[in-house]
């Protein structure tokens, strides 16, 4: 019987990215590689373009969507992960903070990454 299989999450750094120009130096070279007695078709090429652009905008709009889960924690008692391992922590979420591009929550004056997140419960009200 074979090992389950275990995936990692990692940072993708942003020189492990590709960008838009990125994209669009790799498409002219294609163009002008291309065999001139077989080309692509220039709706191939605006295909790879409307695909690159929607890929982009999902991006986007991924980012946003933590920005705002991430604002719709402010006030409310959070349990995370500890830092490298350590204990749990318990706290009212007090603000957020956008570091690297990543959004993080600040809990007791230290910030934490969305993953940490074990349990949200409501504040009670005094």
């Amino acid at each position: 019987m074979s090992a389950p299989i275990t995936s990692t999450a990692s940072a993708v750094t942003s020189s492990q990215t590709l960008n838009q120009a990125d994209f669009l130096n790799l498409l002219v070279t294609q163009m002008s590689s291309q065999d001139p007695l077989n080309p692509e078709s220039d709706t191939d090429f605006a295909a790879q373009l409307a695909q690159f652009s929607s890929l982009q905008e999902t991006q986007t709009m991924a980012t946003d969507l933590q920005n705002i889960q991430a604002n719709a924690l402010i006030g409310q008692t959070v349990t995370l992960t500890g830092s490298s391992g350590g204990p749990q922590v318990s706290g009212v979420v007090t603000g957020m903070q956008i570091a690297s591009g990543v959004p993080q929550i600040v809990v007791n004056g230290q910030a934490y990454n969305l993953s940490q997140i074990l349990a949200v419960t409501p504040t009670p009200s005094d």
